[in-house]
Parts: structure tokens; C-alpha cells; sequence
């Protein structure tokens, strides 16, 4: 199977097929599948813009895989935190981040410890309510064995679709979205510490593009400013997003021209064009920094 194919599977079982939480905001799972009374939508394709942009968390997670870095458990998120996410807003946050730290997992073929992972997502989702979408003991399962990878995703990419049209119908996208907030800020730290030891040029140009896509996530987030705990969260990316303003992302051209001949002969004429980020060292070193503090800070408060 091809390595992004197995990349992807690691993010996409916990993290799309776990987009559903809780909309309550207390510190008791939610005993019911409604909304909270408090307006949780959003324009659905601002969510969808960002979800579509995890294709560059997969990537890095590819780039450390060519890179060759040595494995450390210490970049993840402990399991135990779990126990610690006391209230609906840091569960879906949570939830996030230990999917991704999947992705992570999945690159270096740790399979007892994607099955901790998986368990302590396990644990998340029996508190939200929510474990009714998640085949704990399949995925547990397909997990365990490479040469059933296939069937993984196939039942990973069906209960997403089942939380997604679940959580729209209830109208709670503030967990959604602080779901996507966990997955992209624990993707950019492991990107951070790997490029640490790396120093690769290819992976400091994904840290510079994500520039683009927290401007994004920060106007879904501020869609929620009037629920507990948003503005924290709120002011941590915008000074994040301050960081990044010197960051210069343009796109040119190779000059070259593809064309392309459709089943139905429809021919298109594709530009090859390529992103350039421009970022120097003190400007990576200040936003690897906040990136760092910020994650942190969302495992410990």
C-alpha cells in the first residue's frame, strides 16, 4: 500500500472518524444528542476548507518518513492526559491531537502504540457520548495487523462520514471545529521537533505554508468567540498569526504547460505552478516557539 495511504489511515481513524462530540460545555458527558441552545453552526465550507487542508499534515508526516528521524514518543501527547481533559471543550481538542499524534504513530509502524492511542481516544469518546460511532474493538483489531489495513480505512472513511452527517444534523460545530484546532496544532509540533533535528528545507516551507491555513482556522474559531474558553484559545493564535505575518508565500509559474485528455475528450491546459515561502531563520525560530508554547499549553491547563 502506498506509504501516504498508510499515513492518512492513522489520522483518518481517529480524526475524521471521531468528528462528532458533545456540545455541552460542563464537565458531565452530554445525556442527549441535541443542541446545546447556544448557536454551534457555521458556514460549512469554512470548516470544509480547513479539513481540505490537512493534506499538508499528511505530507509532513511523508517527509518524516523519507528523513529517516529517529522515533521519539516524548513529542506525543501522554495517553494519561486523557484523564485530565475535564471538560467538552478540552476533550474535542484533545481528541485532535491524539489522532493526529496517529498519523505519527502510523509513519513509524507502531502498532502497540497506536492501540494506546486508539484506547485513550476510546476513553474521550465514551465521556462525549459519542462511542456509538466508534468500533473500538475492529479498529483495535485492524490496527493490530498490516495486511488488513485496507478494511481499516474503509471502515475508518465510513464512520466519518457517519460523525459528519451526525454533527451537522445536531448542529454542534464548535466541537468540529475545535476537533480540526487539535489535529492542525499538534501536525505543525511534530513538524517543528522533527525539522529541529532535520533542518529540512522542504519541511520549513510546509511550517511557513501553514500560514495561509491559520488565518482560516482562526476566523472558524472566532465564529464561537461567545462560548467558554474560545477567546483564550482565540488570542494564542492570533498572536501565532502575528508571528506569521512576516512569512511571504507567492506562487510562480515553471513556464512549462501539461495538457490533459479526458475520457469524454475534453482536453485541459494545466499551468505547472509551485508555491515559494519565504522565511528566514529568526522568523521560523520565533513562530516554532509559540507553536510550541501554545501546544503545550493545551495539554497542561
Amino acid at each position: 500500500m502506498n506509504k501516504k495511504v498508510l499515513i492518512y489511515l492513522g489520522i483518518i481513524i481517529g480524526t475524521f472518524s471521531l468528528f462528532s462530540c458533545g456540545g455541552e460545555e460542563d464537565k458531565k458527558p452530554p445525556k442527549h444528542l441535541g443542541g446545546s441552545g447556544v448557536n454551534n453552526t457555521i458556514d460549512n465550507t469554512a470548516i470544509n476548507k480547513i479539513i481540505e487542508s490537512f493534506s499538508s499534515p499528511v505530507e509532513m508526516a511523508a517527509l518524516i518518513e523519507d528523513m529517516k528521524v529517529p522515533y521519539s514518543k516524548k513529542y506525543l501527547v501522554p495517553t494519561d492526559n486523557a484523564d485530565d481533559f475535564d471538560t467538552n471543550f478540552k476533550k474535542a481538542l484533545g481528541l485532535g491531537m491524539l489522532s493526529s499524534d496517529l498519523g505519527y504513530l502510523n509513519v513509524y509502524h507502531k502498532q502497540n502504540g497506536i492501540v494506546e492511542y486508539l484506547t485513550a481516544i476510546k476513553r474521550i469518546s465514551d465521556d462525549l457520548d459519542i462511542d456509538k460511532y466508534f468500533d473500538f474493538q475492529t479498529l483495535k483489531r485492524l490496527a493490530s495487523n498490516n495486511d488488513n489495513l485496507d478494511s481499516l480505512m474503509f471502515l475508518s472513511v465510513h464512520s466519518y462520514h457517519q460523525m459528519d452527517e451526525h454533527l451537522r444534523e445536531t448542529e454542534r460545530s464548535d466541537l468540529s471545529a475545535l476537533m480540526v484546532t487539535g489535529v492542525w496544532i499538534e501536525g505543525l509540533f511534530l513538524a517543528v521537533k522533527v525539522n529541529e533535528y532535520a533542518n529540512s528545507n522542504t519541511l520549513r516551507d510546509r511550517i511557513g505554508g501553514q500560514k495561509t491555513i491559520l488565518y482560516d482556522l482562526i476566523k472558524v474559531l472566532k465564529a464561537f468567540s461567545s462560548k467558554p474558553y474560545f477567546n483564550d484559545l482565540i488570542s494564542k493564535f492570533v498572536e501565532l498569526q502575528t508571528a506569521y505575518e512576516a512569512v511571504q508565500i507567492r506562487t510562480e509559474s515553471s513556464g512549462e504547460v501539461q495538457t490533459i485528455i479526458e475520457d469524454d475528450g475534453t482536453e485541459l491546459i494545466i499551468d505547472n505552478e509551485y508555491t515559494v515561502v519565504d522565511m528566514t531563520d529568526e522568523q521560523l525560530n520565533e513562530i516554532a516557539k509559540l507553536i510550541e508554547n501554545i501546544r503545550n499549553s493545551l495539554i497542561k491547563e
